[in-house]
């Protein structure tokens, strides 16, 4: 793959605006994807609302505080033409009507936890049903509905902050969370991020944002080709709740251990209980990296554009999802529907339901411990 090179310059970092506050100071209202900055300026949960962008010579990135949502991702194309390739809105008004997870951090627990139930040191806790039966996203006042506190220190390097308050949710302990999002020399973005807690709780945080690597939702992603370094994934039931079984991705269409075509994949059983059960993949994959960062968990190749995504991070799973709900019944960015299997998320993880799944890797947060979790987005034309 061939990488794109950058080197920050002098001036850049001798100018860098130290932004102490939500209030993000620029010298253009707009951006190269042509968002305008005043239309994410609202209130909202009492707290305001702004767009930041962090850019290189060769990417661009706009970020809300709200939900800490990734908007808009520039990055070139095969002919060095700017594509915005995440999914998203161009206003605040249009994330606030509906919720959804358009590009957000999901938290306190990212994907389902089922029945809304389980046991912490004899407690049974109890979060907001927001699913259906189940919980899912840190129920019904998740992370991906607040407004976090915002620190632009330069182009580079944006800092997200926001403390959940004991109870919120359901979910137990006061908890700080910090994110950082760094857009590298190697023209990836790197999500950091940390958490501490006062009481016992559990944390699993990840980005939501739907990718779709041609820069036009109306293409599906099914000719995209997919890698996902991970021999066993985990089986869900018709609710989409994990099982509990891990098995293996051998002569199944979950094997992407060799890149394939997402539909080339469908094809070795399209009639399988486990693509009926949620219309696609919307599944958990569990990892071979071992937590190595630098060792890659998945990428994404659209032969349309020539992008490819490399997803690293030292989570221990990763959950792909190809967008099977959308159903044209909202636009986006100028104004396009989102479309069924218009987008693939990858979203780095502890497994789905591991509160109630003793055996799996602990989402188990004490006092005095710090959380850290590490996802990166690394870009490149291949």
């Amino acid at each position: 793959m061939l990488k794109l090179k950058y080197n920050f310059s002098l001036f850049a970092f001798a100018t860098a605006i130290v932004i102490l506050s939500c209030v993000q100071k620029a010298t253009n209202s707009k951006v190269k994807s042509s968002l305008e900055k005043a239309n994410f300026e609202a209130i909202v949960n009492g707290d305001s609302t702004h767009l930041f962008t962090l850019k290189n010579p060769h990417m661009e990135v706009g970020i809300t505080n709200y939900g800490g949502r990734i908007v808009s991702l520039l990055v070139p194309d095969k002919n060095n033409s700017p594509l915005d390739v995440v999914l998203g809105f161009d206003n605040i008004q249009d994330y606030l009507a509906k919720p959804n997870s358009f590009g957000a951090t999901m938290g306190r627990v990212t994907n389902r936890i089922a029945n809304g139930t389980f046991v912490l040191d004899g407690d049974t806790i109890r979060i907001d049903k927001n699913n259906g039966q189940h919980a899912i996203h840190g129920g019904s006042k998740g992370w991906r509905q607040q407004v976090f506190k915002g620190n632009q220190r330069n182009d580079s390097t944006l800092f997200l902050s926001y403390r959940s308050p004991d109870g919120e949710s359901g979910f137990p302990g006061n908890v700080e969370v910090n994110i950082q999002y760094t857009l590298t020399q190697n023209n990836a973005l790197r999500i950091d991020y940390t958490a501490k807690s006062d009481k016992k709780t559990v944390i699993n945080l990840t980005n939501h944002s739907f990718f779709n690597l041609s820069g036009n939702p109306q293409n599906i992603v099914l000719d995209d080709i997919l890698f996902v370094n991970a021999g066993y994934f985990t089986p869900v039931d018709s609710q989409a709740i994990p099982t509990g079984k891990i098995v293996p991705v051998l002569n199944t269409p979950f094997d992407f251990t060799t890149p394939i075509k997402i539909k080339d994949a469908i094809k070795r059983d399209s009639t399988s209980e486990q693509l009926r059960f949620v219309s696609g993949f919307d599944h958990n994959w569990v990892l071979d990296t071992k937590g190595n960062l630098n060792d890659p968990a998945a990428s994404v190749y659209s032969p349309i554009s020539g992008i490819k995504l490399t997803v690293y991070t030292d989570e221990p799973g990763i959950q792909v999802y190809t967008a099977n709900t959308l159903d044209q019944s909202q636009k986006g960015k100028k104004n396009i529907p989102f479309r069924k299997y218009g987008a693939i998320c990858l979203e780095t993880q502890h497994f789905p339901d591991t509160p109630n799944k003793p055996s799996w890797p602990s989402i188990v947060l004490n006092p005095g411990e710090k959380y850290h979790s590490t996802c990166i987005y690394e870009f490149g034309i291949e």
